[in-house]
């Protein structure tokens, strides 16, 4: 039985992001993963001073930034944020112009230079975005983690 196009392209990212202190030292990775081949990659970094949300933001940005081309995509990260941004709050944002609300007035999207190239990517592709629990025996996850306190190391 053959693959049709859609099952062929796609693809499993986990990350997570990590910060010693916030702001502080912080690091990010992600895992790429395509079930049909079993090819897999793995990428970290880090940014001496930043907040863990950034981080969370940036692994899911420079995995989805690492496809080359459109994909059935399936998040795996342990980020409310992350996912909370995705299904609830980003279309909130794009539908005022990129504001929130804080009480009675408007403010500025946290890490919106991360929100919008996150939009711009997650058009490319068909996302499901899939919460697991952090620091749970999830392999992904775990292996994540580690990559990233690993990345942000370098600055202690």
């Amino acid at each position: 039985m053959s693959k049709t196009p859609t099952e062929s392209h796609e693809v499993h990212l986990y990350t997570d992001g990590a910060c010693s202190g916030n702001p502080g030292p912080g690091g990010w990775a992600y895992i790429l993963r395509h079930p049909g081949s079993g090819k897999e990659v793995e990428q970290s970094g880090a940014e001496e001073v930043t907040t863990n949300n950034r981080m969370e933001l940036t692994a899911v940005v420079r995995g989805l930034e690492a496809l080359t081309r459109p994909a059935s995509v399936e998040l795996f990260t342990d980020s409310v944020y992350v996912g909370k941004g995705l299904t609830e709050w980003m279309p909130k944002w794009k539908a005022n112009g990129w504001r929130r609300r804080e009480g009675t007035r408007w403010a500025e999207v946290k890490n919106e230079d991360l929100w919008r190239k996150l939009d711009e990517l997650i058009a490319r592709h068909r996302l499901k975005y899939t919460r697991v629990a952090g620091h749970s025996g999830h392999p992904e996850n775990d292996r994540c983690d580690e990559l990233a306190v690993a990345a942000y190391q370098r600055f202690r």
